[in-house]
């Protein structure tokens, strides 16, 4: 009776460590959209994808932000060459390409960057492509900002770009958010724009977050 109490107390033992995970971790990929410039940092889509799995009790850290207000796709690929990363992550996304668009930078170009980040990016997540969510580019075009510029010339580059990027997401079967739309929402919505005129508030970030939360919650189940 003795030996099968131990025997017992093993197995729930060896049950609950094996139950028991560390923290996901999470690595977002970008520029100003990514880090959520002019808006507290908790309140970037990253910070508020973690705050959303929290809320599901999911224990996940922190997420590792590289991106950069201005960066091109080349100028992500430099700064990730420099970096050493603690690999894989659980989840990755990436966004990126906005700045491109806005120097006058080709199509051609882009697709061959933006590809070999992404395939940089299924490697951070340890080839799980299906752990690797790509973003589309927001119309900055629709804020107060491009008052002066020609919006549908924007809104075609912008379109262009996000159709490379959606094929190249859908060559290596990554997950791929279009939250294009929801940015254009800001043409009647203001208080989808932060304070600068030019970036996504907070309150665009949620949305954006709820639906990378939800992709990342049907992964995990």
């Amino acid at each position: 009776m003795k030996n099968y109490f131990s025997l017992f107390i093993s197995i729930l033992f060896m049950t609950t460590a094996f139950t028991q995970s560390k923290p996901l971790t999470y690595l977002a990929l970008g520029d100003s959209y990514t880090i959520g410039e002019s808006v507290p940092l908790e309140k970037n889509f990253p910070h508020q994808v973690v705050a959303l799995l929290r809320k599901e009790k999911i224990n996940i850290d922190d997420p590792a932000i590289i991106a950069k207000t201005g960066w091109t796709t080349d100028e992500l690929q430099e700064q990730l060459s420099r970096v050493r990363l603690a690999v894989p992550f659980d989840f990755v996304t990436l966004l990126i390409g906005v700045n491109n668009q806005y120097r006058g930078r080709s199509e051609k170009e882009y697709a061959q960057q933006f590809e070999e980040l992404l395939q940089q990016a299924i490697g951070y997540a340890g080839d799980k492509t299906n752990h690797v969510i790509v973003l589309s580019i927001p119309d900055w075009g629709v804020t107060p900002f491009a008052k002066d510029r020609n919006r549908k010339k924007i809104a075609k580059e912008i379109d262009a770009f996000n159709a490379i990027n959606e094929k190249i997401a859908k060559k290596y079967k990554v997950h791929y958010i279009n939250i294009t739309p929801f940015t254009r929402d800001a043409a009647t919505d203001k208080t989808l724009v932060a304070d600068d005129g030019l970036h996504p508030s907070a309150k665009d970030y949620a949305r954006w977050a709820e639906k990378v939360k939800e992709v990342m919650m049907k992964e995990l189940k």
